[in-house]
């Protein structure tokens, strides 16, 4: 009987792009380990999509002064086409902005309190009177209590890990006016958590749920059982499932008039609504991939950061029982924290590396960047990716072992025997061990990634490829050749069938490698099992070899880190300050407000704009790159302030006579600079 599996990554916060990180910890191990179980012919269903309702959405958009909806449509279009183009291949990337999704939350949520489930109760909360609404508990920071953490949210400190409630606060403050809130009272559902703990002790040590195994204790990673233990041993609290917001999912009830479900409520109900949504567009039933009844051993997965655990681990699994006839999670694969070159990754300060940007500039390097989060995978501890590190795991491992021995392999076959596929003839002992060598270690791949040890597992689909390099080195079929050539017709045979091997072992780690190495082999094999009885047709023409792995320069390693410290700021969202200039070399600069009298795009560029511009002491051309936020005739008849005397420059045929001069937000739009006066064109500025 095929295994069945429905596995789940973190749905990311449509508030903001996805940086390196989240790569690491969450998405990039989910993705891999549904491509073992894919070449494995399981069935598995691979669900993610975006967070659009919560805290974190409303606070961005009013700091932005636009509409929620603004922000979410926005970052889920960059947050999924990022996934796509860096390959991450989800049965389904859903949101939970859409209809089905706020329908099913409803609905889940009426099922719970009609089944008596929470306990409705009056509290006093915090509100902001500036802003004149109540606080959700990511809208209060304050010190922690309990690490003098003076960063913490209302509902958790993100340094210690503790659990809190907004009133633990430490000197409380609204993240909307910065001021301090008053307490209000208000009514809200909770979810009481208190009611559950002997279950989830005996479920989270032990595995057992009713009488019944559950899942295999000892495979959870430590930081899982152990942070989930904590919250256990130190007393779960009831906690409200409804805030005062107005955006997320109505609470379905009359008395719930300006109240939404609790994010942590509604998000991980995003996976079964995202589930309905690829079962109705593909002729499924959503039903066998979550009920007991119809999952017929199906193991539930989600794969999450250590911050998601609580959730994850605790909340959801009591929603899920409580509502009753739903499979709970058969592991919770959280990872610990990737950090940026020797600090964390900031949102706020800029600094990160977002995965969308390293896209743009390399588009190329997908499964470099693959191989190296995954060395680095944060699995049980934190890691830290440099890009020192990146350019030496490329170099000493991906070019230096990976490239090589296939290269060698592919190069000398086609040198000796015009790419055809050598007959072997009789191997040796050493041969026999080799290649046995290699099966056990396929072993071992499939072992450790069951066990969600993708990083380990990953280091032994490289030791196939130092396996092969060593084997050749202590052969030297390139010396052998003049004296025993039937001898090389067998050494390089078994490199070939270890080569194919290599090709199967890293496509769940380096899918596009793989497929360009089975390309040059110029076979096709999909199946893991194929793997352990695979071997290259003696008289069978392979290709020629290409490049799979550049080495990359230090030049590369230096613009990475500059572009970092370029666009990062420690206190400031706006760029740094750029090199200090002396008086006169500014003097030396003429700035005049000029007229724009006629505008046109330039042909084949984009982003161009053709201006003609009036600057009091001449009519000339200036080349402007402001197409992508200003029509021609949008910018007709506009006073700007022109750098007159910059150097002329040809820009796609057209000579560019000076430059406009434009403000940038840190969202990159433009708008021209304005004056306190209306000034005439041609007067200069000082």
């Amino acid at each position: 009987m095929r295994d069945k599996f429905t596995v789940t990554a973190a749905l990311p916060y449509a508030n903001g792009p996805i940086h390196l990180g989240h790569i690491a910890g969450v998405y990039l191990p989910a993705d891999i380990f549904v491509r073992f179980l894919r070449m494995k012919n399981a069935d598995v269903l691979f669900v993610c999509g975006s967070d659009e309702h919560g805290a974190a959405i409303t606070l961005r958009a009013k700091k932005e002064g636009v509409l929620p909806k603004d922000i979410v449509n926005k970052y889920h279009k960059l947050i999924s086409e990022s996934f796509d183009r860096f390959g991450i291949e989800y049965d389904v990337y859903d949101r939970t902005s859409n209809q089905l999704h706020h329908e099913t939350s409803a609905d889940f949520f009426m099922e719970l309190n009609n089944k008596g489930r929470f306990i409705k109760k009056s509290s006093e909360q915090y509100y902001d009177e500036e802003f004149n609404q109540f606080l959700a508990d990511r809208y209060i920071t304050g010190t922690c209590p309990k690490c003098n953490n003076p960063d913490a949210y209302g509902d958790q400190c993100e340094k210690c890990g503790s659990d809190l409630s907004p009133i633990d606060l430490i000197d409380p403050k609204s993240t909307l006016s910065g001021k301090s809130p008053i307490l209000k009272k208000t009514s809200h559902w909770f979810l009481p958590m208190d009611q559950h703990e002997d279950w989830l002790k005996k479920w989270i040590k032990e595995g057992e749920l009713d009488g019944i195994q559950q899942h295999n204790p000892k495979e959870w990673r430590n930081q899982v059982t152990g942070q989930c233990m904590s919250w256990i041993d130190g007393g779960l609290k009831p906690r409200a499932m409804t805030r005062d917001l107005d955006w997320g999912v109505k609470v379905p009830l009359p008395e719930g008039e300006g109240k939404v479900l609790y994010v942590w409520l509604d998000a991980p109900i995003g996976y079964i609504s995202a589930t309905k949504k690829w079962a109705q567009e593909n002729g499924k039933d959503w039903e066998d991939y979550w009920l007991k009844e119809k999952a017929d051993g199906r193991k539930l997965v989600h794969f999450i950061g250590k911050d998601n655990i609580v959730f994850h681990a605790i909340i959801f699994p009591i929603l899920l029982k409580d509502h009753g006839g739903y499979i709970l999670p058969d592991n919770v694969p959280a990872s610990e924290f990737l950090n940026l070159e020797g600090d964390k990754f900031s949102t706020s300060k800029n600094w990160a590396v977002w995965l969308h940007e390293y896209l743009d500039s390399y588009p190329d390097k997908i499964d470099e960047l693959k191989y190296v989060l995954t060395a680095i995978a944060p699995e049980s501890k934190d890691a830290e990716f440099t890009w020192k590190d990146y350019q030496s795991r490329v170099n000493s491992e991906l070019a230096d072992v990976f490239g090589n021995f296939v290269n060698r392999t592919i190069v000398l076959t086609n040198k000796y025997y015009s790419g055809a596929v050598p007959t072997q003839g009789e191997p040796s002992a050493q041969d026999l061990s080799i290649l046995e060598e290699i099966s056990k270690t396929g072993k071992k791949i499939e072992e450790l990634i069951m066990k969600y040890k993708l990083r380990e597992a990953q280091a032994e689909m490289m030791s196939i490829a130092r396996i092969g390099n060593k084997y050749l080195a202590d052969n030297e079929p390139w010396k052998l050749i003049k004296t025993d050539p039937e001898r090389v017709q067998v050494i390089m045979k078994v490199a070939l069938d270890i080569t194919l091997k290599l090709s199967i072992a890293a496509a769940p780690f380096l899918p596009e490698t793989a497929k360009k190495l089975q390309k040059m082999l110029n076979v096709e094999f999909n199946s893991w099992e194929s793997f352990f009885d695979a071997e290259m047709i003696e008289g069978n023409q392979i290709n020629t070899p290409e490049i799979l792995f550049k080495k990359i320069e230090d030049e590369f390693v230096e613009l990475e880190v500059q572009k970092l410290k370029d666009k990062s700021t420690t206190n400031s969202k706006f760029p740094p300050m750029k090199e200090t200039i002396d008086f006169d070399t500014f003097q030396k600069m003429d700035l005049r407000m000029g007229k724009i009298l006629s505008a046109e795009k330039v042909k084949k560029a984009d982003k161009l704009l053709q201006l003609t511009v009036d600057t009091g002491i001449d009519t000339r051309t200036v080349v402007s790159g402001i197409a992508q936020h200003y029509s021609p005739e949008d910018v007709v008849g506009k006073t700007v302030l022109v750098l007159l005397n910059l150097e002329p420059r040809k820009i796609r045929g057209v000579e560019s006579q000076g430059m406009v001069l434009m403000a940038e937000n840190e969202e990159g739009e433009l708008s021209f600079l304005e004056t306190e006066k209306e000034f005439l064109h041609g007067h200069s500025v000082s």
